[in-house]
Parts: structure tokens; C-alpha cells; sequence
């Protein structure tokens, strides 16, 4: 563990002064790097503050993952809506229509075939959500990691960011030796719940994979609103395999992070059966975590 700790210091500091000038005090730019190492602790590694220019600092939100338990899945907004909010993010279609993420400003959806499938690129389209994530991307490297098992390097990256009351975006970009992932079969109207839903999703597997691994981290007391702890989706560099990640082993990769401090929340206020529907009887906190899980465990 000290290693990993001693590791996001030092490297993070050596990319604050070689390639985020702009948004550090004048004081870091002087060529001294080696001074600047040697005086970063991990304390203050984690007090490090989010980026506010062009609303990095900003994690945008449609939706929320509670209202999908009781099976609200309609769409609500559209990709061309979405990518106006950011150029990064992950999300699902209307009826649970496929595992979505979106990179540098396009949008790939990952069906039950496991196939990875452009929806859009930078332009308005009728493709609807009921759920998204999306935000500005500026990350900041972190470290590189070997060998290392999904819930050990989530772990170790929420301990070395001194972030679980915090909601920050992970990528992970590298060679998997092992990488599960699913995507719902897509749901007609009207609409199961989310539990049941979960009962009908494919599973992948694939070994030695190139590819991109983004994710949010919210904290446990937003739960519900999202879910607790990390929301991963991948692509491969091929943009032909991805979906929602249940477990992986990185063989060697770069992990990148970005922190936010504000958290946009947008309803579908327009959306009758939200508007209407009583959740006090949904069983919201455990469906979410049956839903998101692992529920075959194999």
C-alpha cells in the first residue's frame, strides 16, 4: 500500500509540471522538479483541487439510477442533448437499449451481442436515455499498475485519492489479461424492473484485451441517485468488444483520474410516469446493488 501511495505523488506531480501548466500557481512552473517531488506528500496529493476551467469540475447527471428500479425506462433526453453537457460518459438507452460510452465526444453503445456500435459523433441525434453520466474530460495522470485484479485497484485508487465522500471519473487505459462485462437485452414497454431486468443480460468474456476502461466513483451517500462506489464501462481499442465491467485484471496499464466538485442533477421532469410515480415502497438501495453486481459470480 505505501508504494501505491509514494507512486500517485511523485508521478502525479511530474505530469502537473510537464503537462497542466495552466492550472497550476506560477510557483510550479519553475524548471526545479526535482524540489517539487520531494516536498508532495500524500496528504497533499489528496487535497489537490478540481480543475473549474471550461466546468471540468462538473459531473453531469440525467436521470438517476433509482428510477430505473421500479422500470421507468423510457427515454427521457438524446445523445446530441447529452454531448452538450461533455465529451465523456457512460449511460444506457431507452428500455435498457445496450451499455453506452461515450469518448473524446462520440458515442459508442455495446449491445447484446457485445459488439461495440457508433450511435453518434458530435451531432444532435434521436437515440434516447433514460439514465447518463457525462462530464468534460481533463485527467490528470496518476500512476501505472501491473498485474492487479479490479477490486484491489479500485480500492487502492480511492485510498490514494483520500476521496470516498467525494465523486471523481477514472480511466484506465492498458492491456487486460481478463475482462467480464455485460449488456442488458433490451426491454419493450411496458417495462419490467431493474431487478428483473438483470435476470436478462448477456455476459462476455476476453482475455488479453486492449482497450479503455472509464468510470465514476460516488459516494455511499449517494446511493440510489447513483450507485455507491465505482460505475465501470469499457471499449476496446478495436471498437469492437465492451460493455458494463463485473470484474477485470489489468496486466499493465495508466490510470487517470479527475475529481469534481459539483454535481449537476437533471430530471425528466417532462416524463408523466416520473412525475407520478410513488418510490416509497421501491426497494431502491438493494435492487440497485443486485443490478449492478456480478449476480451469476462466476
Amino acid at each position: 500500500m505505501g508504494l501505491w501511495r509514494d507512486e500517485v505523488a511523485v508521478l502525479f506531480v511530474r505530469q502537473v509540471t510537464a503537462q497542466a501548466l495552466p492550472y497550476v500557481k506560477p510557483a510550479l512552473k519553475r524548471p526545479a522538479c526535482c524540489i517539487i517531488v520531494i516536498t508532495v506528500t500524500k496528504s497533499q496529493a489528496a487535497q489537490i483541487k478540481p480543475i473549474t476551467a471550461h466546468h471540468a469540475n462538473q459531473l453531469y447527471q440525467h436521470g438517476t439510477l433509482a428510477l430505473l428500479v421500479p422500470g421507468l425506462l423510457e427515454g427521457t433526453t438524446t445523445i446530441g442533448e447529452l454531448l452538450t453537457h461533455g465529451d465523456t460518459g457512460i449511460g444506457t438507452g431507452e428500455g435498457l437499449d445496450g451499455e453506452l460510452i461515450i469518448l473524446d465526444g462520440v458515442a459508442y453503445k455495446v449491445g447484446q451481442s457485445g459488439v461495440a456500435e457508433r450511435v453518434a459523433e458530435r451531432v444532435p441525434d434521436d437515440f434516447t436515455m433514460p439514465f447518463a453520466n457525462v462530464h468534460h474530460a481533463a485527467f490528470q495522470y496518476q500512476c501505472e499498475r501491473r498485474d492487479i485484479g479490479l477490486e484491489d485497484l479500485n480500492n487502492r485508487i480511492v485510498e490514494a485519492n483520500g476521496r470516498a465522500n467525494t465523486f471523481f471519473s477514472v480511466i484506465v487505459r492498458g492491456t487486460f489479461s481478463f475482462i467480464k462485462t455485460r449488456a442488458v437485452i433490451k426491454q419493450q414497454a411496458p417495462y419490467p424492473t431493474l431487478v428483473e431486468v438483470a435476470d436478462r443480460q448477456a455476459m462476455f468474456l476476453r482475455h488479453d484485451v486492449k482497450g479503455t476502461m472509464l468510470g465514476y466513483f460516488s459516494p455511499e451517500m449517494f446511493h440510489g441517485a447513483a450507485v455507491a462506489g465505482f460505475h465501470e464501462h469499457f471499449l476496446s481499442d478495436d471498437r469492437t468488444f465492451g460493455g458494463h465491467v463485473l470484474d477485470a485484471v489489468l496486466d499493465h496499464g495508466k490510470i487517470y483520474s479527475q475529481v469534481f466538485d459539483t454535481l449537476v442533477q437533471h430530471l425528466p421532469v417532462d416524463d408523466p410516469e416520473y412525475r407520478n410515480h410513488d418510490f416509497r415502497h421501491d426497494p431502491i438501495a438493494e435492487a440497485i446493488t443486485a443490478a449492478e453486481g456480478d449476480k451469476a459470480g462466476n
